[in-house]
């Protein structure tokens, strides 16, 4: 198979428009189309899509790609935990990467400023309708800087419960030491799931 069809079945299996395809020409060859092109640099271009066609999770399932790929997950997963977020699932992510950046997929979220649009716009969904207390100064303790810190305590204060008794579950949860303050984020992950599986049910009985 040519270069030019093995790109266009690469692209279309991931389901990528005119103007994706174009973004990942020019990322790879600064060129924005195939017959601007050399042998070796369709090659090269060959060879991203392969690797973004072969990217994928356990089961089958594409990763999310990109540099800001783990920490839009990790949040969209978190409003999720909260009951924002009715579906978890990637595409629903992208979808609201898209309305904030006009931006197809992670991927192609090269820059800072892109990113920023849909990180900053799910953190203040976030404030908004769970009281997610962002803010954040020097003299703050690292453990509470901690997102997943901040994302449960909201899930504690919408679950309702005593606000003393945070720690000692959350010890609990994580399968940390008592007393323990600086959860690494796996820990969190835990806490934030057990606690957003309270939130769910929660949420259902009262509908």
């Amino acid at each position: 198979m040519s270069a030019h069809r093995t790109i266009h079945a690469i692209s279309g299996k991931l389901g990528l428009d005119d103007d994706a395809r174009r973004a990942v020409y020019q990322r790879v060859t600064g060129k924005p189309t195939l017959t601007l092109m050399s042998d070796p640099e369709k090659d090269a271009v060959v060879a991203e899509f392969r690797r973004l066609g072969g990217d994928r999770r356990p089961g089958g399932r594409k990763k999310l790609a990109g540099p800001f790929a783990t920490k839009l997950q990790a949040l969209w997963i978190g409003a999720w935990n909260l009951g924002i977020v009715e579906n978890r699932d990637d595409k629903a992510l992208l979808a609201f990467v898209k309305r904030q950046t006009g931006i197809d997929h992670t991927r192609f979220l090269y820059y800072a400023d892109d990113a920023a649009k849909a990180i900053e716009a799910l953190k203040a969904w976030m404030a908004r309708e769970a009281d997610v207390d962002w803010r954040a100064h020097r003299k703050m303790p690292i453990w509470r800087q901690a997102e997943g810190y901040k994302i449960a305590v909201a899930q504690w204060e919408l679950l309702q419960q005593d606000p003393k008794d945070f720690w000692s579950v959350a010890s609990l949860l994580s399968g940390s030491d008592p007393g323990m303050r600086d959860l690494t984020r796996g820990e969190w992950i835990k806490v934030m799931n057990s606690l957003g599986e309270g939130i769910r049910k929660m949420k259902a009985e009262t509908r």
